[in-house]
């Protein structure tokens, strides 16, 4: 028979056994005892200080009110019969410091996972409002930033235009409407002195 023993912590233990054809319409009796003499006495049922009698139907016991860090014999049989070797376990209770540090370690490590997941969902806000503020704000500032790029572009061109224009071309300029105002002006002086003449002949006092 193959006896498990597990969950073990200072004061308490669980075990399990697979179940026997022997003991369809009886018990199952539990024996345990701290006492390292009942290996001497040759597994005499009445060595073992506590028994328990577990219905045929449940093949798990718990054991309650062990002393830390004992080591105990167990043994399980069917109809409170002597146990054998192999329907036997050895297993040790363990101290109560040890399961102190267990639960600190435990604290530990809960508190050191809640940290880290906190830290992730604070980095996970930050990118994401990184990505919501650079993809909202790209669009609206491109759409208002072109027009303003296009007047400062048209009044840098014109202002280069006028800060930037050479004297020699202004003076070039100059010449250039003296140049044209001057054939302007002969076409109207000549204009005139025909009209005169024209009404000279009309009135007969042509001048010479």
């Amino acid at each position: 028979m193959a006896i498990t023993v597990y969950n073990i912590s200072s004061t308490s233990a669980r075990v399990s056994w697979p179940p026997s054809p022997a003991c369809l319409d009886t018990f199952y009796s539990v024996m345990y005892d701290p006492n390292w003499n009942s290996l001497l006495m040759g597994f005499k049922r009445k060595s073992f200080m506590h028994e328990e009698r577990i219905p045929v139907s449940q093949t798990t016991a718990h054991l309650a009110n062990l002393l830390p860090q004992t080591t105990y014999f167990l043994c399980v049989t069917c109809q409170a019969a002597n146990p054998v070797r192999d329907q036997c376990q050895v297993f040790v209770t363990l101290s109560d410091s040890s399961e102190a540090q267990d639960r600190v370690g435990w604290e530990m490590a809960k508190g050191v996972w809640l940290t880290c997941c906190v830290l992730l969902l604070v980095i996970a806000a930050i990118l994401l409002w990184g990505c919501l503020h650079t993809t909202c704000a790209v669009p609206g500032r491109g759409s208002d930033s072109h027009p303003a790029v296009t007047n400062v572009v048209g009044g840098d061109h014109l202002a280069s235009g006028r800060l930037y224009t050479p004297r020699g071309s202004c003076d070039n300029g100059a010449k250039r409407g003296a140049v044209m105002h001057t054939p302007l002006l002969s076409a109207h002086a000549a204009k005139r002195d025909h009209e005169l003449r024209t009404l000279a002949k009309l009135s007969g006092s042509e001048p010479a």
